[in-house]
């Protein structure tokens, strides 16, 4: 876990607390993506061909499907279970929301 607490700048109400291991895998699954996507502008700027754009564009957003595949499985068997066993039945409209999302 984290030695220190970090605020979350982008969500409006709840925080989450990893494990070590779950922290370091999203942030190296990130971090691969982001190489990937400065790959993809590296291309353009040097005036690649389109489909060979298009074909690292998929992998990227493979990536990304990926990253959101492991987080929600996460997701589902801490904060999700936890909030059932609690009672908390809002936690599924909350899931609900967000595979409806997703899967768009």
């Amino acid at each position: 876990m984290q030695t220190e607490k970090k605020e979350c700048c982008c969500c409006s109400h709840k925080t989450k607390e990893r494990t070590e291991k779950e922290y370091k895998d999203l942030l190296n699954r990130l971090s691969r993506i982001e190489g990937q996507v400065r790959g993809i502008r590296k291309m353009v700027e040097t005036d690649c061909y389109c489909t060979d754009i298009l074909v690292q564009v998929s992998a990227v957003n493979a990536a990304l499907n990926s990253f959101n595949k492991v987080l929600l499985a996460n997701h589902i068997r801490t904060c999700v279970a936890e909030d059932i066993r609690e009672g908390k039945d809002e936690t599924i409209d909350e899931l609900v929301t967000v595979l409806q999302k997703l899967m768009r």
